[in-house]
């Protein structure tokens, strides 16, 4: 496929369509993690729920340096940059086992405080802190994995990682149990041995994934010079990637927030809005792969100058978009409650589960109006818009709206679910506006 002269809604469908079936299963992924952390118990599962804040750094880490990677290298290969291109990718690769070696350390130090200021104690902290040590252990693969799978998405290979997640999904169908309960000389691990095939599986992942890309143009001829550590390089790939990372880091910090207020109301709170949130992301696996095409095309054809094509993917991915959450959206309120039956018996979980993702039905569309605006600001070289408007949405608003709407206006953790939605549609509309204006002042300054 040529990503600056191929039609864009065929080019959309190509790019995101393999990424949002990878996405699923990585979804599935910790779908089968959190439905084996019940067999262990509630607590089991509200460990995994509390641990989601820490893992997210890694997963936010790791996706903002490859927003950066991949925008550097599709703005090369737009620019018909070869050496360039090659050069960020090698970079990106080192500078994720260096920040993923500093988030190790960091993380070890800083977690069992955490965990206890979210309320966790005695057993319920044990078994966090077992789940998060192991994850913590594999932090350069987390990074490597989605760094070097960068370099393939900036050339429009969304396939590659799609097979791995398939095939890690595949296989922590049969190593969790295996390292759960121990078996063929393997002693029972319980949680920790969910959190073991993680890291196992993640690292077969980045195996695979460098191999790959080794055999494209991007990564078939690194010099010495590509693999030696360059302050340039970081520095840019930093500048992309950093704000990035922050944005989602950002989330994370949302979701800090979110499980604070939360657990205020009860640990089956707790359970019930970490099963609910994997629920959710589920419907909103096809916007995933948007973003990834939104991404791709805008950096590619910004390196180009064809900022036509750019207002193009972006426009036509943002309709795709909106439509399948607008079905999403239906199909989630319906079937609320036995979504949430398939992961717990408990019926307070259950039940605050359920009010919970009926609440998200009608919040799903912002999501795809804020990402593929970010993302499609990220491939002009513009991701600061990204940071901001995520310190908006995760913490500056809902310290303000969370408080009066669950406990000034009475609504108990209903006022969370509906402080959620006021506040991500709020950040929707202002993204919508900020990016349609960015675009078209650089398009202006094109025609000039």
């Amino acid at each position: 496929m040529n990503l600056t002269t191929d039609p864009i809604p065929r080019l959309v469908r190509d790019l995101a369509v393999p990424a949002s079936v990878g996405f699923v299963f990585n979804t599935l992924f910790n779908v089968v993690d959190t439905w084996w952390a019940g067999r262990i118990s509630t607590e089991a599962q509200a460990a995994l729920s509390i641990s989601f804040p820490v893992f997210f750094i890694l997963i936010a880490t790791g996706s903002g340096l490859s927003q950066g990677a991949t925008a550097l290298i599709a703005n090369s290969l737009g620019a018909k940059d070869l050496a360039g291109a090659r050069h960020y990718a090698a970079q990106a690769g080192l500078l994720a086992v260096v920040v993923g070696l500093v988030l190790l350390a960091v993380g070890w130090t800083i977690a069992p405080a955490l965990f206890r200021l979210l309320g966790a104690q005695e057993a319920y902290l044990d078994l966090s802190l077992a789940y998060m040590n192991m994850i913590l252990g594999g932090s350069v693969f987390f990074l490597l994995q989605s760094v070097l799978n960068g370099g393939l998405q900036a050339q429009g290979d969304t396939k590659t990682f799609r097979n791995a997640l398939i095939v890690g999904c595949l296989l922590n169908v049969l190593l969790d149990p295996w390292f759960l309960y121990g078996g063929a000389g393997l002693p029972a691990m319980g949680i920790a041995g969910i959190a073991l095939s993680t890291v196992l599986i993640t690292a077969g992942g980045a195996v695979y994934v460098l191999h790959r890309l080794r055999q494209t143009p991007v990564g078939e001829k690194w010099t010495a010079a590509d693999l030696r550590p360059s302050a340039r390089a970081f520095r840019e790939i930093a500048r992309q990637g950093l704000p990035a990372s922050l944005n989602m880091m950002t989330v994370a910090l949302g979701i800090f927030v979110i499980t604070w207020f939360v657990s205020r109301f009860s640990p089956e709170g707790v359970a019930a809005y970490g099963i609910a949130t994997r629920i959710e992301q589920m419907v909103l696996l096809p916007t995933i792969g948007l973003n990834i095409a939104t991404l791709t095309l805008s950096g590619q054809n910004f390196g180009a100058g064809r900022l036509d094509r750019v207002q193009a993917a972006w426009t036509t991915a943002l309709r795709y978009g909106l439509v399948m959450m607008l079905l999403g959206g239906c199909l989630l309120f319906a079937v609320s409650g036995p979504l949430m039956g398939f992961f717990t018996k408990d019926p307070a979980v259950i039940q605050t589960g359920r009010s919970y993702l009926r609440v998200a039905s009608l919040t799903l569309g912002s999501y795809v109006v804020l990402y593929q605006t970010v993302f499609m600001l990220q491939g002009l070289k513009q991701p600061i818009f990204g940071l901001w408007i995520g310190l908006y949405r995760q913490i500056a608003a809902p310290a303000m709206v969370f408080p009066f709407l669950a406990f000034t206006a009475g609504l108990g953790i209903q006022g969370v679910w509906w402080g959620i939605a006021l506040v991500n549609w709020t950040a929707a509309i202002a993204a919508a506006w900020y990016g349609g204006r960015s675009l078209a002042r650089a398009i202006e300054r094109e025609a000039r």
